[in-house]
């Protein structure tokens, strides 16, 4: 902002602007780092500069756009965030004439509907926390920036090439909540690891309860923890557990390979976790009216049966179903038929 030495800036976006901005706005940009061609970082910078002239950029909160830019043929889709020092943010909250800097970052690449805005923000926020004016651009923040593709969007591609059919055991391992230790890998195959379980999991679609008890009774159950070996070529997996539901998707994502897209790959894992709590939420609904009817009860149990995932659908309802004695009497039942 004009009074302050700092300035909104960001990775692939505005640079000196003052000019361009529109006049009388309390705001320049200045440009800290980019990869785009001059004419293109103009373009980028006018478009974000509109944005802050009509207060469309909040703080910390990611925003998806499609831009035109004279990049040849064809339009791309822009992720950008604004955001302020934790540091230097919280001073600014104890001593009043302390401003915050301000940056805004960008990031570009395909379409505005395959942009993972919710990734991009978790990344975001790791830069905001970790960034320190006594660390160089040079030799940590701008390395950072660089390596967004390959950090935020592809771990989820990473994972499917490197456990081909075997990945119907890490789908059933996040879809149960089953602790997984990863042994013997580098650094970034065990963060692509957990960042892939992280996204497959049901966390956000479930309740927040139903979760948390879930986690408890699969860490208790210390033989189902699932160990991934990844000294060999091929990742060896211990404890794993699988069933015919995850198999069927493991096929949609080995087919997606041959295309190496990783948008694609984001897609299927989200049809994945759809089609999961479909089936989660038509249990549910069965299991009311098995309550009341016994013909319902046989539904449920023929649904369980040809879902392909009733083992995992199971003990989700049976923790969510815990403090509801009809219902837990049903669960119990299905429970017997499903043993036999």
């Amino acid at each position: 902002r004009s009074s302050r030495q700092g300035a909104d800036s960001g990775d692939g976006s505005p640079s000196n602007a003052a000019a361009e901005t529109p006049t009388g706005e309390d705001f320049s940009l200045s440009l800290l780092d980019t990869n785009l061609t001059a004419e293109a970082e103009a373009e980028l910078r006018s478009f974000i500069a509109k944005r802050l002239t009509k207060g469309a950029l909040f703080e910390g909160m990611g925003n998806v756009a499609t831009v035109g830019l004279s990049i040849p043929e064809y339009k791309v889709g822009c992720y950008y965030c604004r955001f302020q020092q934790e540091n230097l943010l919280e001073m600014a909250a104890l001593e009043s004439d302390i401003s915050a800097p301000e940056y805004v970052v960008c990031f570009l690449g395909g379409s505005e509907k395959d942009t993972f805005r919710l990734e991009l923000d978790k990344y975001i926020q790791s830069l905001k926390i970790n960034l320190d004016l006594e660390k160089t651009l040079e030799t940590s923040v701008n390395p950072y920036l660089r390596s967004w593709f390959e950090n935020a969007i592809c771990p989820i591609q990473t994972v499917v090439q490197l456990f081909q059919e075997k990945l119907a055991f890490l789908l059933h391992a996040a879809l149960s909540y089953t602790p997984v230790e990863v042994k013997n890998a580098d650094e970034r195959t065990e963060k692509d690891i957990s960042r892939f379980l992280e996204a497959a999991s049901l966390q956000g679609l479930v309740q927040e309860g139903t979760m948390t008890s879930l986690c408890i009774a699969m860490t208790e159950e210390q033989h189902k923890s699932m160990i991934v070996d990844c000294s060999g070529p091929q990742p060896q997996l211990h404890n794993a557990g699988s069933n015919r539901f995850c198999e069927d998707w493991m096929r949609a994502f080995v087919n997606g390979a041959e295309g190496g897209n990783p948008f694609l790959f984001r897609q299927i894992l989200e049809n994945f976790k759809l089609k999961a709590i479909q089936d989660i939420n038509n249990l549910k609904r069965f299991i009311r009216q098995a309550e009341m009817n016994h013909y319902a009860l046989f539904k449920c149990y023929m649904f369980l049966k040809n879902c392909g995932s009733g083992d995992i659908l199971l003990k989700i309802v049976k923790v969510e179903h815990a403090e509801m004695p009809e219902a837990r009497n049903v669960v119990t039942v299905l429970e017997e038929f499903m043993r036999e």
